[in-house]
Formats: C-alpha cells, structure tokens, sequence
C-alpha cells in the first residue's frame, strides 16, 4: 500500500490532484494543516477517517505521520515527450533534471523540492537500481514531488541520445571534470544529468555528455553530496536563464553550433 505522510505533504498532495484513496486522521489531531486537509479532502471527494494513534502505528509502522496519513492510488508517470511540452507550454527553452541512479529517496526529495523551484519541467529516473518517488521523497521534498513531473524510462543512455535527437543539450555533473559550473551558458534547451551518490554519473552516461561541469571547492572532501551538489547547478541554470545579459557565450544557433567546447567531451549534440 503506497501512502503519504505528514501535513504539508498531504495538502500539497491535495492541491496537486494526487490520486488519494483515504484519509486517517488521528482522533483529537488539531490545527489549522488538520483543517486544510478536512476542507481540500471534502472538495476532492476524499473520505476522512479518525481512527487512535495506535492503529495508525499498527498498519502503518515507522511512518512519521504527524497525526495524518493518506492512502494513494496509482500516480501517472509522464512521458519524456510530455515534459518538454511542459516547456513550450510556458514558452520556456526546456529544463530536464536526470537523476541517474539516485539510490536515497532523501536525496531524490531534496533534489525534486530544488528542481521545482528553479522552474525545470521535469525529471527522468531509471525503473531500475534507483529510488522511486516513494512516501520518503515525498515527504523529504516537503510535498515538492506532488506538483512535479516525473517520468521512468528503462534505459537513461538510451534517453539521452533521444534527447539529443530532439536539440536537447546534456551537461553532467562530474567532480573531475576541467569546467566550472559556472562557465556553460544554460539558456539553450538543457538536460542535466544528477548522478549517483558514491559513484557519480555512470560511464556510459558520462561519455554521451555534451559538456562536463565540476563544482569548485577546497578541504579535505572532493565532492558534495548529491543533493546539495545538484541544488547548486540547478539555480546556477537559474540565475543564467534570469539575468538580462549572461555572462557566458550565448547558446548556440540551430544551424550554426558554436558552444564552447569542453576539452574533455566534444559536443555530441546536433540539433
């Protein structure tokens, strides 16, 4: 049984459309979340039902629930293609976050509630050896995971060359690459790929990359962690995508790519 717990990620569940069986509330439970949940469930049809904290604990063990818990029915996965209809939709040059391999659902949360608020459109995970967004990312992501679009393939090498197909550009975050993060222009349509916590973005992966990007710093560790590393290139694309004059070349005509190229992986890409 899927569920979700926690206030905020509940209303945010509720607001988002979340496919919400039921709803267990726990007898005495108060306050202003507990009266936003009541309300948005009685707009969506969702039935509500008290039952004592030790039924909760019962079925549902382990679950921080903050006196409230929903079962969920099965969420939509969308396309690849549907993503980047999000873009055009907003009249936005696409933004896709690849979350290669991501294995701790705490970081996969922290990096979906990022990747939404810079504005990305969506992100790409691997049906296989990775997180799902499961109850934990769910609520690590504080309800960020309910509003965002996600979309499981089989194969991300595979995914990445039909990105590229399409004039996506794919810049992977790798510590040993020669290019600051702060170098690429992103304003072109991007994908930016997020790799595994211990061994970082795979080997195939990495060699269908357009570009490289490493995030400078000093001290004893080399690299950051997943989340935080992929928060910071996130609102760098951000900030280059906001600012009125960018700092960096711009991005590349279709006819005539000129984007800078990075001494360790040519650009693969042809749009």
């Amino acid at each position: 049984m899927d569920f979700i717990a926690g206030r905020n990620p509940i209303i945010e569940a509720l607001k988002a459309g979340t496919p919400i069986e039921k709803i267990y509330i726990v007898r005495g439970a108060h306050g202003e979340p507990i009266n936003n949940i009541r309300r948005l469930a009685r707009m969506k049809n969702v039935p509500c039902a008290e039952v004592p904290q030790e039924l909760l604990d019962q079925l549902f063990q382990n679950a921080q629930t903050q006196g409230v818990l929903a079962v969920v029915g099965e969420k939509k996965n969308l396309t690849v293609d549907e993503m980047l209809e999000v873009g055009t939709t907003r009249n936005e040059k696409p933004f896709l976050v690849i979350f290669d391999e991501i294995e701790d659902p705490h970081n996969l949360g922290a990096l979906i509630r990022s990747a939404l608020c810079v504005g990305a459109h969506g992100g790409i995970i691997p049906k296989h050896h990775a997180a799902s967004v499961s109850p934990t990312v769910a609520k690590t992501s504080a309800g960020a995971s309910e509003h965002f679009p996600v979309a499981k393939v089989t194969n991300i090498a595979t995914t990445v060359d039909e990105l590229k197909a399409k004039g996506i550009w794919v810049v992977g975050a790798d510590p040993r690459a020669k290019k600051s993060f702060t170098e690429i222009d992103y304003t072109m349509p991007l994908a930016l790929v997020i790799g595994n916590e211990g061994k970082g973005i795979r080997r195939l992966v990495r060699e269908k990359c357009d570009f490289l990007v490493r995030i400078p710093m000093s001290g004893k560790f080399d690299s950051l962690n997943a989340s935080v590393a992929g928060a910071l290139v996130m609102y760098e694309v951000y900030r280059k995508r906001h600012e009125q004059q960018p700092e960096t070349t711009t991005a590349p005509a279709e006819e005539n790519p000129s984007f800078p190229v990075d001494s360790e992986t040519e650009p693969q890409n042809s749009p």
